[in-house]
Order: structure tokens, then C-alpha cells, then sequence
């Protein structure tokens, strides 16, 4: 059974509404403020395995996007032949899949076209690519992706994962490798939006989009999320790593409060630098409190776990997709509250 076969009828508070824990106070070692205060109202929403429902104030007509992550495609050719010592493991990692409703052999490129047709169908107003679309920076997945959706016709909107710019094995801070290869090869990617924050208002819904892919925000990400804030238009908010919840695995590490090099147990896997000694940044935790409190947020969409799952903090629910290599995608519909 899917994980969200059976019908979802949510208004939350906090965690503890749906049997969870309620966001702790941070240790003292956590350089961060006080948690989420309970002032704003819950969001109102529905969910039906892939298809979920957001009751939105002030909506003047019905829209819907297409939310979907971890495409994880791996097309590369010639032009990516002096890259192979860094390309070699994720190019072999998700070469064939499971669909994620029928279970019948599939693989990425299959994945995401069915996601678009769906999408035409839909008639959706946006497509949001939330990370790790290509599991490396490879030009000609990049031009293959841009060519699914100059075919398909959907705006689209972007921000990256993990894997879509890391060459593994490459040398370097995470920061710096990160700006390299967007520039190198996932800049058309973007349609013209900054990588690291960018937002597209539909029908008076604000989606907004910030990288977080290296698992920390920058001082003008917190300042963007301000922004949005102050509008008081309604926004959903998209990152490619989960914000952290209570109860959850370092997966959800955007602001876990025990993430850290100590903990980082992948880097010699994904032949990176370790995290952050001493954890994160206060801009980070800043920006974990200040999104919990936001009284104009709808929802988050994230991806990376490759598991669907979600979360319901201060009454804001966190959505996070299955992956797309198996064909999963989210549909969102906003609807007049």
C-alpha cells in the first residue's frame, strides 16, 4: 500500500496534534532563539496518496503544480568522458527502478515525462523541480531535462539537490563547488531565476524556491525568507533537503540541532568534505525557527530521503516526495478557503 493511500484530513497546531512529539526547546549548545510560537492558525489540507489539497485564504480561483524530486537521471555523453572518476558511482545508481504505484520495472527518464504528461493533463500553472534532478552535473541531462519541458509547454521553477551539481571525489568546499558547476551546467536550468532563491507568484500564491543543498542557509536565503514573510501573501515554501522535525533522522538535517562533522557518516562515500564542525550556522537555525513561525506559510515540499512522508510543525505541514526515478510526483492543489 502507498504510504498516503488512506485519506488525510489535517488541521494541526503542533506535532503532538498527530501523535508526534512537540518541537523541544533547543539544548543549550544550540545556538538558536526560543521554537515557534502556537499564534498562527493551522493550515487546512487533505491529502490522497500523490494528490494533496491546501485551502487557501484569499485564493480567488482553483490552481495546481506539479511538485516532483530525486529524478536522479544519469544521461551523459562524450563531453562527460574526462568526468568519469567522479561521475562513476551515481551513474550507475538508479539505471533501472521500480515504479512507485505498480511496481513494474521503470527508470528516470520514464519517471519524469510521465510526471510532465500528467502535468499537461492537469493543466497545472507550474512544475517545481525540487533537487537532485541529474545525479551529476551532465550536460546532456541538463539539455534533455530543458527539452522535456520546452516540449511539454509548463513553466517550470528549480532549485538543486545534492547530487545535481557534486562531482564526487572533487576537491573543495561545498559552497564553492556548488557555484562552480551551477554556473558550468545547471544555469539554464533556472530560466533566468537566481539559484539560490527565487520565487513565482500564481493567481496571489507566492511558490517560493531556496537551496539549501549543501545543508545550511546563507545570510541573503534568511533575508529572502523575511522578505516573503513581510508581503503577507500566502507562499509554500521548496527545498531540496527536509527541514528538520522532531523525531526524525539526520536526513531531515536542515537545522537538526545534532548535525554536525561528527555525524556526518556519508562523506567518504560521497568522497566529500565532512559537515561543519560544531554544527550549524545561528543563520540556519534562524531560518528553521522563522519559517515554523511564518503566519503566511502554507506548506513545504521537499525531497532527498527518497521517502514520502509528512510532517505537521506549528501547524505547518511538511511534505516530502517519493522519488521521481520511480515515476513519484506530488500534484498540489490550491483551493479558495
Amino acid at each position: 500500500m502507498h504510504p498516503f493511500s488512506r485519506r488525510l484530513f489535517v488541521q494541526a497546531t503542533a506535532m503532538g496534534s498527530l501523535g508526534f512529539p512537540t518541537l523541544a526547546q533547543p539544548s543549550p549548545e544550540i545556538p538558536t532563539s526560543k521554537p515557534p510560537s502556537s499564534h498562527r492558525n493551522p493550515v487546512a489540507f487533505s491529502q490522497d496518496r500523490n494528490r494533496i489539497r491546501i485551502l487557501t485564504p484569499g485564493l480567488a480561483r482553483p490552481f495546481n503544480l506539479l511538485m516532483l524530486a530525486d529524478t536522479h537521471l544519469f544521461r551523459d555523453d562524450d563531453r562527460g568522458e574526462p568526468f568519469r572518476s567522479f561521475s562513476g558511482r551515481m551513474a550507475k545508481a538508479y539505471n533501472q527502478t521500480r515504479h512507485f504505484e505498480s511496481g513494474e520495472p521503470t527508470d528516470p527518464e520514464k519517471g519524469f515525462t510521465e510526471a510532465l504528461r500528467a502535468a499537461q493533463k492537469n493543466q497545472s500553472a507550474l512544475v517545481a523541480l525540487v533537487g537532485d534532478i541529474v545525479s551529476f552535473p551532465s550536460e546532456a541531462a541538463v539539455e534533455w531535462v530543458l527539452a522535456q519541458l520546452r516540449e511539454s509547454g509548463l513553466p517550470s521553477l528549480y532549485t538543486a539537490g545534492n547530487h545535481d551539481w557534486h562531482y564526487e571525489g572533487m576537491e573543495g568546499p561545498l559552497d564553492s563547488l556548488r557555484d562552480t558547476w551551477i554556473q558550468k551546467r545547471l544555469l539554464p536550468l533556472y530560466r533566468g531565476d537566481s539559484p539560490l532563491m527565487s520565487v513565482r507568484e500564481v493567481e496571489g500564491v507566492r511558490v517560493v524556491a531556496i537551496d539549501n543543498s549543501t545543508y545550511e542557509i546563507l545570510p541573503a536565503q534568511l533575508d529572502f525568507l523575511r522578505q516573503q514573510i513581510a508581503s503577507n501573501n500566502p507562499f509554500v515554501l521548496c527545498v531540496h533537503i527536509p527541514l528538520h522535525a522532531p523525531g526524525r533522522s539526520l536526513g531531515f538535517g536542515c537545522g537538526h540541532p545534532d548535525w554536525s562533522a561528527d555525524t556526518d557518516r556519508n562523506h567518504q562515500l560521497e568522497r566529500r568534505v565532512r559537515w561543519r564542525e560544531g554544527g550549524h550556522t545561528r543563520v540556519t537555525f534562524d531560518f528553521h525557527r522563522e519559517v515554523f513561525a511564518a503566519p503566511n506559510l502554507l506548506a513545504i515540499f521537499a525531497g532527498h530521503t527518497h521517502r514520502a512522508s509528512l510532517d505537521v510543525i506549528n501547524g505547518i505541514p511538511q511534505f516530502v516526495t517519493d522519488p521521481n526515478a520511480t515515476g513519484a510526483h506530488l500534484f498540489v492543489d490550491f483551493i479558495p478557503a
